[in-house]
């Protein structure tokens, strides 16, 4: 089916997905990347629906072949309502709707708690860089970025369909996960790391705002205080490479 309207309602839904109170109620949230839909399929998560300009399906790119030969009932449009809906400075050429998936955390595992990580590129680096040594279970509590702003999905990748993603609001999940495994935060006034406190079976790491670092209602509630070791010609690191360095030692005393 192609459309070539503006006015058509399945297009205004797609610019309204742009606001996350809309993202909430529908439980939706829409991928404008090539690479992002492709993988998410290729892992088995379908869309609910695509959309796809004319010129990159004459492109009979691999990728985009694979797309519509596993959902042949996606809509065709032109460049013009691309860019009325799209986010991006330069539209990509396809975007689809995915349901939101929040599966349930796993309390016999590690876990990553993120407390008010404001920067969806940071929130969206920390998912993927999770993946890519193997915390699946990740908890975002009410003030943190939106999961599913553009900016985080950029940044996440597929990471986002990959991960067991759940909120948290008021500590009410933090205090169950308190009850059954000791938690540790990061913060300058911690000891430096003995990556041996991470061989055990399983813990809960918490990391905080890129300014404030964690709450302190959070760190009263904590076993142990933990920081990088790094040299004095800076105070702190970005959220997201400390992740980076924190979620490798994990990683490699998990073997």
């Amino acid at each position: 089916m192609k459309i070539i309207s503006t006015d058509n309602e399945k297009i205004k839904f797609l610019k309204k997905l742009g606001d996350k109170k809309v993202r909430d109620v529908s439980g939706q949230f829409l991928v404008e990347n090539l690479i992002i839909i492709h993988d998410a399929m290729r892992a088995g998560f379908m869309p609910v629906q695509i959309f796809v300009t004319e010129d990159l399906l004459n492109k009979a790119d691999e990728k985009i072949n694979f797309i519509v030969e596993k959902f042949p009932e996606h809509f065709v449009m032109n460049e013009k309502v691309n860019k009325y809906f799209s986010s991006l400075t330069t539209p990509s050429g396809i975007c689809a709707i995915f349901d939101k998936q929040e599966k349930e955390i796993n309390l016999k595992e590690k876990i990553i708690y993120l407390n008010a990580i404001a920067d969806p590129g940071n929130l969206g680096t920390i998912l993927r860089t999770a993946i890519a040594f193997d915390l699946k279970n990740i908890i975002i509590d009410e003030k943190c970025a939106d999961v599913f702003n553009a900016k985080t999905i950029s940044a996440a990748k597929d990471a986002i369909f990959k991960l067991n993603i759940s909120k948290d609001e008021n500590l009410k999940i933090f205090r169950e996960i308190k009850k059954v495994m000791p938690v540790f935060v990061t913060s300058l006034e911690g000891e430096v790391i003995n990556s041996k406190i991470f061989q055990e079976e399983k813990f809960c790491l918490v990391l905080g705002n890129e300014a404030n670092g964690v709450e302190e209602k959070i760190i009263k509630l904590s076993d142990k205080k933990m920081k990088i070791s790094q040299s004095r010609e800076i105070e702190s690191l970005n959220v997201a490479v400390a992740a980076g360095i924190l979620f490798e030692k994990i990683y490699n005393e998990s073997f």
